[in-house]
C-alpha cells in the first residue's frame, strides 16, 4: 500500500490490518524473508493509529474547553 493510501486509512482500518500482521508472523508458516516487511508496514500502519488517537484527543479537549469556559445563564 502506498503512503497516499496509508493516510487515508481509518483508525479501524489500521488496527485490522496489524492484527492481521500480528497473525501473520505468529504462524509457523512465517518466513525469516518477510519479518522485515511485516515490521516495515506494522511501524507505517502504528503511526497512522498513533496520528488518530492524538488528534482525537485534542479536539475532545477542545471540546472540554470550551465546555468548561461556558458560563451558565443566570
Amino acid at each position: 500500500m502506498e503512503t497516499q493510501e496509508i493516510n487515508k486509512m481509518t483508525y479501524t482500518q489500521a488496527i485490522t490490518e496489524l492484527e492481521e500482521i500480528v497473525k501473520k508472523m505468529q504462524s509457523p508458516e512465517c518466513s525469516i524473508d518477510n519479518l522485515s516487511q511485516y515490521t516495515a508496514r506494522s511501524l507505517q500502519l502504528l503511526k497512522v493509529c498513533k496520528s488518530k488517537l492524538t488528534e482525537t484527543d485534542e479536539e475532545l479537549q477542545k471540546v472540554l474547553n470550551e465546555m468548561s469556559d461556558e458560563k451558565p445563564n443566570a
